[in-house]
């Protein structure tokens, strides 16, 4: 709407803006959600928070215990494992004050690992009981809590034209900066939901890690990763999927990893 807004910030200048961009042919709405779908999306946002909050407290006592020479592993299991043999330890040099926090400290951080675990027990059940959530969970890179997210974040997939204005809505295509008829792409426009974009993004490197060992060498991943940096063809799968995400669910199918397009198998 700020684009349309002339001269001053006001209440009636608003309200002309808000009209005339409604009347734009080609201007883009936000999808409406229903009731369920947004309640799964704040359980999302919960877990996502719930998630960041124990990584940090976790950061904080393996930072704290190593200004007194004591260094734990990365992990929260590493924590949770060493904590107490530290406390348990009387010959280490920790005061007793420092003992008392490490305490509390803990505490905090095994509470917010079970409530992290109890949200994403609620995910999970969500995704069992959702058709859409469980087909699109076959596809290579997307795991549960990414097909919910998907499924609830998206709405109606036939709102989109195609799966290229999905993987665009998502941020994971090129910025332009053309003119004169030259094209000029950039990195990712990282427009849309970073929260879903990531889980998609982390879920393409896993695809990754398991096709440097055992995915065919003549497949489209390994002749990927061959001629780029494994950043670029994380990017590149979470696109694919993301055009394979549209195409289900606009479409009303099931995955199939060996699909080939009509018009591509009658070249052939």
């Amino acid at each position: 709407m700020k684009p349309y807004v002339k001269t001053n910030k006001s209440d009636m200048a608003d309200a002309e803006a808000i009209c005339e961009a409604v009347d734009r042919p080609n201007m883009r709405f936000v999808a409406l959600k229903t009731v369920e779908q947004q309640a799964i999306l704040s359980v999302h946002r919960a877990w996502q928070g719930f998630v960041k909050a124990r990584t940090a407290q976790g950061n904080q006592i393996r930072g704290l215990l190593s200004e007194f020479g004591i260094v734990i592993p990365q992990g929260i299991c590493s924590i949770t494992k060493k904590v107490p043999e530290i406390l348990e330890d009387g010959e280490n040099g920790l005061p007793g004050t420092m003992r008392n926090l490490l305490e509390r400290l803990t505490e905090n951080l095994k509470e917010m690992d079970r409530q992290a675990k109890e949200l994403e027990v609620q995910i999970q059940q969500w995704h069992r009981e959702h058709e859409a959530s469980r087909k699109l969970a076959e596809i290579p890179g997307l795991g549960p809590l990414t097909a919910i997210a998907i499924v609830a974040t998206v709405g109606d997939a036939r709102e989109f034209k195609n799966g290229r204005q999905l993987a665009a809505w998502l941020g994971l295509v090129p910025k332009q900066n053309s003119s004169g008829g030259k094209q000029t792409l950039l990195g990712i426009s990282k427009r849309g939901d970073t929260y879903l974009r990531t889980l998609m993004i982390h879920g393409a490197r896993a695809v990754i890690r398991f096709a440097e060992k055992k995915a065919e060498p003549e497949s489209w991943m390994r002749k990927l990763m061959a001629r780029r940096n494994n950043n670029v063809a994380a990017v590149a799968l979470a696109n694919k999927n993301a055009r394979i995400v549209w195409a289900l669910l606009a479409h009303d199918r099931m995955f199939r990893p060996d699909y080939t397009p009509t018009a591509v198998a009658a070249g052939m």
